[in-house]
């Protein structure tokens, strides 16, 4: 690639690293993703040319990141997620409810395509969401602002409650303790060949797929132990953040409006609906309501477990939820998504 081509990707990932830094200094949630996601689109719209990542350097970005989502998937979840069956089949019925209530809402009322008011209507998963739809011919630009007021709203409005109540912690949980180093590098290589051999066979967002697995398949069996390199991941999220908001340039703000409204549309949706299965669970099973919906809650799984925490609900029973719930749009999303392809 000539060194001129390089100009525009490396200014959206400086103007993406200055967004992350200003996020971080306000405290800002997913500081590493919505803050580049900011900063890029607002630099978008501002008339700055801003520019896509290099394909090769995209495919890293997203092994890095399928390999840091596949990571919360241990033993000790899935025996946790095997202890509330009940619970887990409400919570599958409200992804469904949510995902194919809120595409016919889009579709009625936005005029979406199918396959961008369905990657709009996931309940979580953003990172996992948008690699799919970098992958696909949908509207990246719409999901992306439609699934990233969905997490926002969420991250910001759980923290928000909690602080209403006084019930802060005194201190940040600690850090979990990184893959080694050897460890961590044949996962990537490893990750890097089964994304290549996804690529070949036409799934979509390959490499994001492939990381996940391996990361799954690797930390289940307990070959692989601790999390994603901190700033592995950091430069991961910075560049995807990056990404979502290269998608801006050239948007109008009519559209901007419209995706928007579509996006707060999308949210109390979700949360109506997921509270809604959130009721009959705790009523089928008696556990305490508000426990059920802070683990039924569409997105956040960081703020969510930390709740659970602070207000003194079994953090086990938040999180395997949650994990559940990503493994579920694990296999929804990617079987629809390859479905609406064939039948375009």
């Amino acid at each position: 690639m000539p060194s001129g081509s390089w100009q525009a990707p490396l200014l959206t990932l400086g103007i993406g690293a200055a967004g992350a830094a200003v996020f971080v200094a306000l405290s800002f949630p997913a500081p590493y993703l919505t803050g580049p996601a900011t900063a890029v689109t607002l630099a978008g719209l501002a008339g700055i040319k801003t520019a896509a990542l290099p394909q090769h350097l995209r495919d890293v970005v997203f092994i890095i990141l399928g390999l840091t989502i596949g990571q919360g998937v241990t033993p000790e979840v899935l025996d946790a997620i095997r202890a509330w069956p009940i619970t887990l089949i409400s919570l599958a019925g409200s992804l469904f409810a949510i995902i194919f209530l809120t595409r016919a809402l889009l579709i009625r009322y936005w005029s979406m395509d199918r396959l961008t008011a369905f990657l709009s209507s996931s309940p979580g998963h953003l990172s996992y969401v948008l690699g799919l739809t970098e992958g696909v011919k949908a509207d990246l630009t719409t999901v992306s602002i439609v699934q990233s007021i969905r997490v926002l709203a969420l991250t910001l409005l759980v923290p928000a409650a909690i602080a209403v109540t006084g019930r802060i912690p005194e201190r940040p949980a600690v850090a979990p303790q990184e893959t080694a180093a050897i460890p961590l590098i044949v996962m990537i290589l490893i990750a890097a060949a089964a994304g290549y051999l996804l690529k070949r066979a036409g799934l979509p967002a390959a490499y994001l797929i492939g990381g996940m697995l391996v990361s799954v398949g690797l930390h289940v069996t307990g070959l692989v132990e601790g999390v994603m390199s901190y700033w592995l991941a950091t430069l991961a999220f910075v560049s995807m953040g990056a990404l979502i908001g290269s998608r801006f340039s050239g948007v109008t703000w009519q559209q901007l409006r419209l995706a928007l409204s579509a996006g707060a549309a999308v949210t109390l949706l979700g949360v109506a609906l997921a509270g809604v299965f959130a009721v009959i669970a705790s009523w089928l099973t008696g556990m305490d309501l508000t426990a059920v919906l802070i683990a039924f809650a569409p997105g956040g799984l960081e703020t969510m477990a930390a709740m659970s925490v602070i207000l003194g609900i079994d953090p086990t029973f938040v999180a395997s939820h949650h994990v559940a719930r990503l493994l579920m749009l694990t296999a929804i999303v990617p079987f629809f998504v390859l479905k609406r392809r064939k039948a375009a």
